[in-house]
């Protein structure tokens, strides 16, 4: 009896400390591991604005994913085949909620570049939830078409940086930038002088029309008078 105690109490222990170590469990570890892994990743959509109306259904399954990681360890020292078909159960259901949350933030990534949500863009290419590396072309093409409109702090900056050729064109780019400030500073300044200018014109010409008027009312008054 105390050989039986202690052997549960060891496995408890066990499994507690595999989960706390973050090993994955070995029984259907090729459906389990990708689960596990992106876990963090999908826990990172609920800091997304998109996804604030979805936080309580996310944070939901979070907790289920744990939940079956500590079942998936539990089972390693069981050999019930119910429990088993139970946890394999558990894992496709997960399995086609982590592929919905993939195929999701996907396309909110596409839509993001189709719709030049800029906010969005940033947001989801710095969570690290989607796969930029693969993407690193389309990052930087999309970025330098909308550079202006683009904060670059993240993983742009870290792939600009990693490219010299990418980072010359960066710094090209941030003179482009200051160049163009500077002629739209200096087309404000002409703006506002031929503004002046103008104004200064049509005052001089209202001063003129009234001291016109004035004579040609004072020579009807002398003529009205001499008849």
């Amino acid at each position: 009896m105390f050989k039986i105690i202690t052997s549960f109490l060891f496995s408890i222990l066990f499994s507690t400390l595999l989960f706390s170590q973050g090993v994955n469990p070995r029984p259907y570890a090729a459906l389990g591991d990708v689960i596990y892994d992106n876990v963090d990743n999908i826990e990172k959509l609920q800091e997304l604005e998109h996804y604030q109306l979805y936080k309580k259904e996310i944070a939901q399954y979070i907790l289920e994913v744990k939940k079956a990681k500590q079942e998936g360890i539990e089972l390693e020292s069981k050999s019930s085949s119910k429990a088993k078909k139970l946890y394999l159960t558990k894992l496709r259901e997960l399995s086609k909620k982590n592929d919905n949350y993939l195929r999701d933030i996907n396309s909110q990534y596409k839509s993001s570049m189709k719709d030049n949500d800029f906010l969005m863009f940033t947001e989801i290419i710095n969570s690290g939830i989607i796969d930029t590396n693969e993407r690193k072309k389309e990052i930087i093409d999309y970025y330098y078409l909308h550079s202006d409109d683009i904060n670059s702090s993240g993983i742009i900056d870290e792939y600009l940086n990693e490219d010299a050729e990418l980072k010359a064109l960066k710094d090209a780019q941030r003179k482009r930038k200051k160049s163009k400030k500077t002629l739209q500073e200096e087309k404000i300044k002409r703006i506002r002088a031929l503004d002046l200018q103008a104004q200064k014109k049509l005052e001089e010409q209202l001063q003129k029309d009234v001291m016109n008027k004035k004579l040609e009312i004072r020579e009807n008054q002398k003529k009205e008078l001499a008849n």
